[in-house]
């Protein structure tokens, strides 16, 4: 009996003292949110360059009707916080006192300075240690200028970067009469972006448009539910009946925190039981709320929570990151 004793203790202390396998980390995409869009204006062609230099794996657009029909990347359906619209067209606000990207021409836009976000009332620049404000010389530009670039810079670089289109606030441009969705659709399919290995992800916050998306129109692309409200957890099985992945709002993931460390809700895990991917948003080093830093809230949720990818205004930042990150595993 001793000896038998002395064998499982010799294989229990053998066990202990073995070294573990490295494990593998699940690989993380990164987004640049409008860009590079912590160090340069939002969603100028300028931003999306820098963000491709960066080695970014996805740039994202936010799509948004003019007057004759052009897809216009910005991040809302208003002008008046990131250009010079108000002096330049004083007379064309509607009565609500906005400037709307549909009252206005390509042609028209293409006037118009754009720089660093600002509220309208007050013209103080939110985000007030980035690019200064009214400096440079920025200007919006098309869907299919965008893609351009980005097409041709990953030709010239020898790169396959993606892009992340958002159909912004469909019910509005249909209340217009127009259908920013099949018109997003179809400059997508004419630069080659058809199905989920053509590199790009479609977005957008409303649920019957998306689902619209893929069961009416037929899309194949890779296609992804944002979500704003705590409700919307709710309805993850609906989701994965057309959607690939979510965007939640990052606060959708945290719980409490305990002992200095992040609890989490159910969010992530009951998604990718469902095979969804989860890309929260925004992760912003200038913004951290709740975090003490960048590094803990990068930690927390691209690590701790296990999501499978960020949209955020600093790539670089995030990448590195997640290089460090690699080294550890």
């Amino acid at each position: 009996m001793k000896s038998i004793s002395l064998f499982f203790i010799c294989l229990l202390v053998i066990s202990c003292n073995q070294t573990k396998k490295p494990q593998t980390m699940k690989p993380k995409i990164v987004i640049a949110h409008r860009g590079a869009s912590g160090y340069l204006p939002e969603h100028t062609l300028e931003a999306k360059a820098m963000a491709h230099e960066m080695n970014v794996d996805f740039i994202e657009q936010d799509l948004v009707l003019s007057k004759d029909d052009v897809p216009i990347v910005i991040h809302d359906i208003y002008l008046d916080d990131v250009t010079n619209v108000s002096t330049k067209f004083p007379n064309r606000k509607r009565q609500d006192n906005r400037f709307y990207v549909i009252d206005f021409t390509f042609d028209e836009l293409k006037t118009l300075q754009v720089t660093e976000r600002f509220n309208p009332e007050t013209g103080e620049q939110v985000y007030k240690n980035r690019f200064p404000i009214w400096k440079g010389n920025f200007k919006l530009h098309s869907l299919q200028e965008e893609i351009e670039l980005i097409q041709g810079l990953n030709a010239s670089t020898q790169k396959n970067i993606g892009i992340y289109p958002e159909i912004k606030e469909p019910a509005f441009h249909a209340k217009e009469g127009k259908n920013l969705t099949k018109i997003v659709l179809k400059v997508l399919a004419d630069y080659g972006y058809n199905t989920k290995n053509d590199n790009c992800i479609l977005q957008c916050f409303d649920a019957k448009e998306l689902e619209k998306i893929r069961k009416e129109l037929k899309s194949e692309l890779f296609l992804v539910q944002l979500m704003e409200f705590e409700d919307e957890a709710k309805k993850l099985g609906h989701f994965a009946r057309y959607a690939d992945g979510i965007g939640p709002w990052y606060r959708q993931i945290l719980s409490e925190k305990i002992d200095g460390k992040f609890t989490f809700t159910s969010l992530v895990s009951d998604a990718h039981k469902l095979g969804l991917q989860v890309h929260p948003y925004t992760f912003r080093a200038d913004a951290l709320a709740e975090f003490s830093s960048f590094e803990e809230m990068m930690e927390t949720l691209l690590i701790d929570a296990n999501v499978d990818g960020a949209f955020t205004d600093f790539p670089n930042k995030v990448i590195s990151f997640l290089e460090k990150q690699k080294t550890n595993y």
